[in-house]
């Protein structure tokens, strides 16, 4: 061994989970190291969120570039660089570990970080070894290492690819079949779309986004295939993957029906499992669930009392901002009592897909399951903002219950869906009605406003007094909207 740390907490991972942890801990005054495989950001800033959203963006300007002859603007047919977006890609996340990655404020709280450290596995409940032959012993341990790709037991999966091979990839290939139509596998069809792959997107699910407001699925599967994309849904079950001529083929049945698609890749994207194998939680005698997650209870606190895990790896919603919330609550309950409990709060969730789609709160089928709802929809085809900037593709949705008018979920696909849906989810954690937020004024033209107009359709729906809201009401009627 090259020697040995006693600290108070050790913090295994550090992706956003991991790094909230160990400021919190550091902060509470708890001797604590932050131990990470490879470099601070963990899959956020290396495959996931952030290189995702800058080729996202890469596809959006290219978008935005092909309509800029409707606005008077003569430019040539824009053309991907696709080496030179891999070096911006980089570049960016880069600078988000450099600057956006807590590092200040983690060196400030005292937090001692050991970066490419290799893989970390238990010794003995309050033993940490990793791959660099570093030893860490410690009171209490925060478990954060992630998730990694499902694999799925079919003959020649190897043959295929994940999300994070697809980022990676030097060339655009010509041509793809994405296996998964959930966030991340819409996510890799939309943007080689855009970059001229030719996508067949397949689900085995009926319909693509299956965890979304049934509408947006819709929706986002319409204009998938407006932009030339393939969509498959509930197209069976796989039998096999096989080396093709032209790369990968994959062969599937439907009611004894055999079928094939050949693509140059095949990526798959079916699910998330906890990242644990090299933990040997064998040895500290940590529990996982029926599904290979850690559990854990409403603490974070796993089947062993001082050790905690937050973040992927436990499974419950596999999402950054949720990550950084379970990194508060499992560094706060390492070094301080009375211990806090994690919050069933709303979940703002998008993609930036083109179109991007985004929820808030309860899904309309969901909330007609307990509530007597009311649902007020705006096109974006009959909003001002959207037609000035040629996004008229999309709407916004709000769910009421019509006892209390509290919004219960928002949705929406269209042009800055997840900045939309960002506004809705703080008028649903605040607990608003529906007619308080049509009273906000919110800016004109803007597309939050699409949200204060919608609350006003809903309000009339349910007959409240909206004379307070002089411009959500004049919203509607300047843009030639009705309440159903």
């Amino acid at each position: 061994m090259n020697g040995s740390e006693n600290m108070d907490v050790v913090v295994i991972g550090a992706g956003p989970a991991g790094l909230l942890a160990a400021l919190r801990a550091g902060d509470l005054g708890a001797r604590t190291a932050l131990v990470t495989r490879d470099a601070l950001g963990g899959m956020a800033a290396h495959d996931g969120p952030v290189p995702v959203r800058t080729l996202a963006q890469a596809a959006r300007l290219l978008r935005d570039a092909r309509q800029l002859g409707r606005y008077g603007i003569a430019v040539s047919e824009p053309v991907l660089d696709y080496a030179r977006l891999l070096t911006r890609v980089r570049e960016v996340a880069g600078e988000v570990r450099a600057r956006a990655a807590l590092r200040e404020q983690i060196a400030a709280a005292g937090v001692i970080v050991y970066e490419h450290a290799g893989a970390a596995r238990f010794v003995d409940p309050h033993t940490v070894e990793t791959q660099r032959r570093l030893l860490f012993r410690a009171e209490k341990f925060i478990l954060c290492s992630g998730g990694v790709s499902r694999r799925l037991p079919v003959p020649g999966f190897d043959l295929t690819a994940t999300h994070s091979d697809a980022w990676s990839l030097t060339t655009v290939p010509p041509t793809m079949v994405v296996v998964g139509g959930g966030a991340t596998g819409a996510q890799v069809a939309s943007v080689f779309t855009a970059f001229g792959t030719r996508v067949q997107l397949f689900q085995a699910a009926g319909r693509i986004l299956p965890t979304e407001d049934e509408d947006v699925s819709t929706a986002v599967a319409e204009s998938f295939r407006q932009a030339g994309m393939v969509v498959r849904e509930d197209f069976g079950a796989i039998e096999r993957f096989e080396e093709a001529p032209g790369g990968v083929r994959m062969v599937f049945a439907r009611d004894n029906l055999r079928d094939s698609v050949e693509a140059a890749l095949v990526v798959v994207a079916v699910g998330w499992t906890a990242d644990t194998s090299a933990l040997n939680l064998a040895a500290a005698g940590v529990e996982t669930d029926s599904r290979g997650f850690v559990r854990v209870d409403a603490h974070l606190r796993t089947s062993v009392p001082h050790i905690f895990a937050a973040g992927d790896v436990t499974g419950r919603r596999m999402l950054v901002p949720q990550a950084l919330q379970d990194g508060f609550v499992a560094g706060s309950n390492t070094a301080r009592a009375p211990m806090i409990t994690v919050a069933d709060e709303v979940c703002p969730i998008g993609s930036f897909t083109n179109p991007e789609y985004a929820q808030a709160g309860l899904t309309e089928a969901k909330a007609r399951q307990t509530h007597d709802v009311a649902v007020a929809v705006v096109r974006f085809d009959t909003t001002t903002r959207t037609i000035i900037d040629g996004r008229t593709t999309g709407f916004c949705k709000l769910v009421v219950d019509r006892a209390t008018r509290k919004i219960l979920g928002c949705h929406v696909v269209g042009e800055r869906a997840v900045d939309l849906v960002q506004t809705a989810a703080i008028a649903i954690a605040a607990g608003m009605r529906v007619d308080e937020l049509a009273h906000v004024p919110l800016s004109f033209p803007t597309y939050t406003g699409v949200l204060g107009r919608a609350a006003a359709i809903a309000a009339r729906q349910l007959q409240v007094d909206v004379d307070r809201a002089p411009i959500a009401e004049l919203l509607c009627r300047q843009d030639g909207a009705a309440g159903p």
